[in-house]
């Protein structure tokens, strides 16, 4: 019997119909196995996820194959965005016995969870194989796998340890970390490394940081070629804004057409900073049009963001983003399909090659359509951010008509599950962007997915991690969550002046440190009193999200700003001095961390401007222009209720004023734009 149909998660549900008898992960499903003395199958995937649905439609679909998994197993299907406790330690195990990991992940584990086999993609042959192996080997060495298990568990329990050498994280490690990625920059296309290619959004964030405070013309330089190489490239959708997960080669051209939250508002972060420090035209338009797409396409009816847009439409990856020439011309006409072509490297050869979905290594040719050799993905081959008025009015023109085409083709589906991390993370993207815009629009979805969180994700003082179609699920929130959500707490308050907000940040950091802290100053990634897996994980690495230690730090960095609550800093800093040592070896692991490093190192400075009409008061737009790294900036009328950084100041001779303070000693109060900008250029 398939248990699937009332799951909330959209990556369980498409696999309700299944002839085989998946369980939702739960303490049953175990229990089933001990009676039945079966081994298990943890099948971790996502909706989003490529080759998750091609090993749905090879094996999971498939009679013969459900008929060995139900005769010989008891098999789990875990959404690795719902459960990202049970995908952490898993994968671990997967990486520490094939030294890779990646999605779908393939587990074999004792009734007790233990696991002894793993793996990630499998082609139906090789699959129906290993089933057979392992129900064999179940049977007739049950010695050995056993003893097999408990050695990759002492493995993953290694891999999760806390503990381990400290360091302050002061600005000769930042310095190394910087000097590090512009060693291992790739100088000609962009971003780190080569194929697959992801968006390094942490990374560019802090080197963008680490420019403002030590004024690094490299740093400045990485930054800003790879944004505009991303922002020109395949992986950017040209037509309607947002970044898809990754490249699969490496300049960016050809991407796996995943469109995901986490990177879309990192992303949005990132393109805003850069505006703010340089001008940069084409760094202000991928921003605005990357927060457009964020609320337009992933908005849910009750004001959440959903999770991601499929990397498949119909079962072909890129059906609905590419195009031929003769397309083009269909869709626009002969002269402005001749000139589209030209302006999106639109050929007759094309940019896909057969397969050019990015296969697990240990993957191979699924079988199953791929976008037709000779078609293209849009790339923007030509400046249009500076070009002459008459060119960029045809190049918008020619843009809308194309997105009206595309409309009409079947689209990609969507995960329009709401996860707690990822709309903390976007509400902090939105509220920065907003800051410099003043956009109304960015402002209320900010808000209106704040309102979401407050309302539907804390329930009796604790938070989930999921929601969906407004009905809040049980798996409870993980560290990252806590950390991202905080964060975005604190931004609301800086961008409302509502006291409310910075109250339900402090009530979710208090809950992070009673029920997350680590001995030495780190933090686990679960609470303890959460669900017991085989070990209990504690990842201080930035890998595609922030990692739960490097959020929760951010979090406690930002609420101590605020409040004056000297306790959340040193709890921050003594979390950071645990990543320190890893940010001096592995500065690519670890971006968030160095990026809110680089927050302490500057103060990070507490600017508040009494005024009785903050929007649109001139010492409020210099404030975050100027901002150093990291600032917390609130703006409001003398002593407001509910803002700390208000109280006990009072406005100079009646006039808009400004105090700028660092580490809680401020600077004499300022009524010019002049004299801020002066005193926050003095650091």
């Amino acid at each position: 019997m398939n248990r699937l149909a009332d799951a909330t998660s959209p990556y369980l549900l498409q696999h309700a119909d299944n002839p085989v008898d998946w369980w939702p992960w739960c303490a049953e499903a175990f229990a089933e196995a001990k009676r039945r003395d079966v081994p298990v199958i943890i099948s971790v995937g996502y909706a989003a996820c490529h080759w998750c649905h091609v090993m749905a439609h090879e094996s999971f679909e498939n009679e013969q194959v459900g008929a060995l998994m139900n005769d010989d197993f008891v098999s789990i299907k875990v959404d690795r965005e719902e459960r990202p406790d049970v995908d952490a330690v898993y994968m671990t195990a997967t990486q520490a016995m094939t030294g890779q990991g990646g999605w779908p992940m393939t587990v074999f584990a004792t009734p007790d969870g233990t696991p002894f086999f793993c793996g990630t993609y499998f082609p139906r042959p090789n699959f129906v194989r290993l089933l057979q192996s392992v129900a064999t080997a179940w049977r007739d060495q049950r010695d050995a796998v056993i003893t097999q298990g408990a050695a990759v568990v002492e493995a993953v329990g290694g891999a999760q340890a806390v503990g381990g050498p400290t360091a302050p994280l002061d600005a000769a490690l930042l310095d190394a970390a910087a000097e590090q990625l512009g060693r291992e920059y790739d100088e000609v296309n962009g971003g780190f490394g080569g194929a697959p290619k992801f968006p390094p959004h942490m990374n560019l964030l802090f080197l963008l940081r680490h420019h403002q405070r030590t004024g690094s013309a490299r740093s400045l330089e990485v930054a800003r070629h790879t944004c505009e190489a991303m922002a020109r490239g395949g992986i950017y959708d040209q037509l309607a804004g947002g970044f898809a997960r990754y490249s699969v080669d490496a300049h960016w051209t050809v991407p796996h057409f995943e469109k995901m939250l986490y990177d879309n508002a990192l992303l949005l972060r990132t393109y805003t900073q850069l505006w703010r420090l340089t001008g940069d035209p084409l760094a202000a338009r991928v921003a605005a049009e990357t927060a457009a797409f964020m609320i337009d396409d992933l908005g849910t009816p009750e004001g959440g963001l959903a999770s991601a847009l499929d990397a498949d439409t119909e079962g072909v990856e890129g059906l609905t983003y590419s195009w031929t020439p003769a397309q083009l011309v269909e869709a626009l006409g002969e002269d402005d399909g001749r000139f589209a072509a030209d302006l999106f490297a639109v050929t007759e050869q094309g940019t896909f090659a057969p397969h050019s979905a990015s296969a697990p290594q240990d993957g191979a040719p699924d079988g199953r359509r791929g976008v037709e050799h000779g078609t293209s993905v849009l790339r923007l081959a030509r400046d249009v951010d500076d070009a002459a008025p008459e060119v960029a009015a045809r190049w918008e023109r020619i843009r809308a008509r194309l997105r009206e085409v595309r409309d009409t083709r079947p689209q990609p589906a969507r995960d329009d599950k709401v996860v707690a991390s990822w709309n903390g993370l976007a509400v902090t993207a939105l509220v920065e962007h907003t800051a410099l815009t003043g956009d109304p629009v960015t402002a209320a979805a900010a808000i209106r997915i704040g309102e979401v969180l407050a309302e539907r994700h804390i329930v009796d003082g604790r938070l989930r991690r999921v929601s969906r179609a407004g009905v809040v699920g049980e798996p409870a929130g993980v560290l990252e969550d806590h950390g991202c959500v905080a964060e975005a707490f604190c931004a609301l308050h800086q961008l409302t002046g509502e006291g409310r907000w910075l109250t339900l940040a402090g009530r979710l950091l208090d809950v992070a440190l009673e029920r997350f802290a680590a001995p030495g100053g780190g933090f686990y990634d679960t609470a303890d009193d959460a669900e017991r897996l085989v070990t209990r994980p504690a990842d201080p690495t930035d890998n595609a999200t922030p990692s739960g230690r490097s959020a929760i730090v951010a979090a406690l960095v930002a609420y101590a700003a605020l409040t004056g609550e000297t306790r959340y800093r040193e709890a921050a800093e003594a979390a950071l001095s645990t990543v320190a040592p890893i940010v001096g070896r592995h500065a690519r692991f670890t971006g968030y961390a160095a990026t809110v490093g680089e927050a302490l190192l500057s103060g990070p400075y507490e600017i508040a401007v009494v005024t009785d009409e903050p929007t649109g008061d001139p010492l409020v737009a210099a404030a975050h222009r100027h901002a150093p790294p990291g600032a917390v900036i609130v703006a409001g009328r003398p002593g407001q209720a509910g803002v700390p950084l208000l109280a006990d100041r009072p406005m100079v001779d009646g006039r808009p004023t400004a105090y700028a303070c660092r580490g809680f000693v401020c600077e004499r109060p300022v009524t010019t734009v002049e004299d801020l900008v002066g005193q926050l250029g003095r650091r």
